[in-house]
């Protein structure tokens, strides 16, 4: 049986927390190898909405879920958000979630850099969360980061908080900013360690020992493959590759551990925050695509920017990331229209592309080339079989696949986990 990596396959948002979820019960551990507390990751169980944006998704199911070494850990969000969840009925225990001890932590100065960069940007804003996830990945590559592992030896991290706070005061200096309270942020430490030093152990061995018995891993990774810091739309981009390989850097399992790659893309395209969109429309159209798919952030609470399948974009993330098969979602948002449209390429300056250039004028600066298609009137909301679909739903999924040169291995026709097509189970091959 295989693992399964679930990867973005355009900007985010596009559905991964209900998959992970339809997946997580059948999978033996879920695991999230990148990212931070920006990822926004919605389920939707029974009818009860779960929204998660630092644990895995399958916490919510109570399958054994591991945050990887490559994610950066807020530990006072981890505290509120599982707090959060054992409202709703959700116990994370150390038994079923347990933590990378050499996670970097990010920090209260890591928000407070992001704000102060974004709000000196001016018209150059990237359109961070303001979550710090930069600047903490930033201290991680420096190695100058606190790492979880930290948090049992607070009484030896005075040279680390030394190296730390005469880079940030510097920086806070140019911004006008007063430097690090030091004794405030050790008491904040303190405070928050005994919370998260229960769940941190050395996944890396208990992720070695379930791959050396067979048992089923599902990498879960955040944002997506669009927002991959070195393939992605920079520097509109996230801090951290994005991309299926990273599943196993970021978790601590060779590459051979990594099987099936699922990619999870949207029947149409959306994008939080700045940067280039080919396809987005400004007109009823898009207006209509957001409202039919609610389409706010998760973690923000910003609205999406809407737009056409960009049929180039995902191809691109389909090679990039060695996506097997590609997740459809939100499918039922396009039943009604009369026409729909795929972009097939570009054309810049004159010049036709069959690929998105990697320079931010030229991304800025192309525009998408269309093909048109009849839509459907019938509902495809709720729908589990391809019987269940209108024929010209049909004939728009295997278009998207051909173009995309990647087959549609699931097709998700509502927030509800049971709603889904399953064309070809990832955890069998």
């Amino acid at each position: 049986m295989a693992n399964v990596a679930v990867v973005g396959a355009q900007w985010g948002d596009e559905g991964k927390g209900k998959i992970v979820d339809w997946l997580a019960e059948r999978a033996d551990m879920v695991v999230r190898f990148q990212g931070g507390h920006n990822a926004g990751h919605t389920l939707v169980v029974d009818g009860t909405t779960y929204k998660l944006s630092l644990l895995p998704s399958g916490v919510v199911r109570g399958t054994p879920s591991v945050i990887g070494n490559g994610v950066v850990l807020d530990p006072w969000h981890l505290k509120d958000e599982i707090e959060r969840l054992a409202k709703q009925g959700v116990v994370a225990t150390p038994e079923t979630l347990r933590i990378a001890d050499n996670c970097a932590l990010i920090l209260p100065l890591h928000g407070e850099l992001d704000g102060l960069r974004e709000d000196a940007s001016g018209a150059g804003k990237i359109g961070t969360t303001r979550r710090g996830i930069g600047p903490a990945y930033e201290d991680k590559v420096g190695r100058r980061a606190l790492r979880v592992c930290d948090l049992a030896h607070l009484d030896a991290i005075g040279p680390q908080l030394d190296r730390l706070l005469a880079h940030h005061d510097a920086l806070r200096a140019g911004f006008g900013a007063a430097p690090i309270d030091r004794a405030a942020l050790v008491a904040a430490l303190e405070a928050i360690a005994g919370f998260v030093l229960p769940f941190a152990k050395p996944v890396w061995r208990d992720l070695g020992e379930a791959r050396s018995r067979g048992r089923r891993i599902l990498f879960e990774g955040a944002q997506g493959v669009l927002l991959d810091v070195d393939h992605g739309t920079y520097p509109f981009v996230t801090s951290s590759n994005t991309i299926a390989g990273t599943a196993a850097g970021g978790s601590g399992l060779g590459p051979g551990a990594v099987g099936f790659v699922l990619g999870i893309a949207k029947a149409y395209t959306t994008r939080v925050g700045s940067g280039p969109f080919p396809t987005e429309l400004y007109d009823d159209t898009g207006e209509r695509l957001g409202v039919r798919g609610h389409e706010f952030g998760t973690v923000t609470g910003r609205k999406r920017r809407c737009g056409w399948f960009d049929a180039v974009l995902v191809r691109k993330s389909a090679e990039v990331s060695g996506i097997t098969g590609i997740a459809l979602t939100k499918l039922d948002v396009l039943d009604g229209f009369d026409e729909v449209r795929i972009c097939t390429g570009y054309r810049l300056r004159g010049q036709d592309l069959d690929y998105f250039p990697s320079h931010a004028a030229d991304q800025a600066a192309v525009e998408p080339v269309y093909e048109s298609m009849a839509g459907w009137d019938q509902s495809t909301a709720g729908a589990r079989s391809w019987a269940d679909l209108p024929a010209q739903a049909i004939k728009y999924i295997r278009r998207v696949e051909e173009l995309i040169r990647c087959p549609v291995t699931l097709v998700s026709t509502s927030p509800e986990r049971a709603d889904t097509i399953l064309v070809r189970d990832p955890f069998a091959d």
